[in-house]
């Protein structure tokens, strides 16, 4: 008899050590997420796991981030990326599609195929959109900003609607390109990387508890 209640001792605690390990958290992106022209611990998956982890979070992101990387790249590496071992995603990628003036029709496919990649292996995401400029065209412009929420709903995905909307709400563009953006005029600095931080943050809270 004891030796059967040292048995199921041992069996509890284990089970207590397995639901204390921390949820592994992906973050698959483009040079936004790799954290591109900043130190190591500037960019936006570290700023963010300081920011979960402030926030009483119990995480690992692991930085998926390819700079350059495009919707096509994302889901070519998508399988691969969970292949590890993920218990939540994030998915922000479209920005250098719409910098090449990439039809959305494609973009919209290869997003859809990474929501789809990620709900066979029951992997809760938050989507993260972009906004396109309106130099495109209001058709290109609408369908690109549309294919985010029109997936989102698709998949029953999380939405943060704009990675750069932080730093948008800031009012003054000049003195926002100055003061939060970096000197390429694309990517922001840490400063700028925090304000993003703050306010997809509690999107990313969401996510995790999803992830439970």
């Amino acid at each position: 008899m004891r030796k059967i209640w040292v048995a199921i001792g041992v069996a509890i605690f284990a089970a207590g050590v397995a639901s204390a390990d921390p949820l592994r958290l992906v973050a698959l992106g483009d040079s936004l997420t790799q954290g591109y022209g900043l130190p190591q611990e500037d960019g936006f998956v570290p700023q963010l796991q300081r920011w979960l982890t402030e926030k009483g979070a119990d995480v690992v992101i692991t930085n998926a981030g390819v700079s350059g990387d495009t919707t096509a790249g994302g889901l070519s590496r998508v399988n691969w990326t969970l292949s590890g071992g993920a218990d939540a995603m994030i998915v922000a990628l479209g920005g250098n599609d719409m910098l090449r003036g990439i039809d959305p029709a494609v973009s919209r496919a290869n997003l859809d195929g990474i929501l789809r990649a990620a709900t066979e292996k029951n992997v809760p995401v938050l989507l993260v959109g972009m906004s396109a400029p309106g130099n495109y065209g209001p058709d290109y412009k609408a369908a690109f900003e549309g294919m985010y929420p029109d997936l989102a709903d698709r998949h029953q995905a999380l939405l943060y609607p704009d990675f750069l909307q932080a730093l948008l709400d800031q009012g003054n563009l000049a003195e926002t390109r100055q003061t939060y953006i970096q000197a390429d005029g694309i990517h922001p600095n840490a400063a700028g990387v925090r304000l993003i931080v703050a306010a997809m943050g509690p999107s990313v809270l969401e996510l995790l508890e999803r992830a439970r």
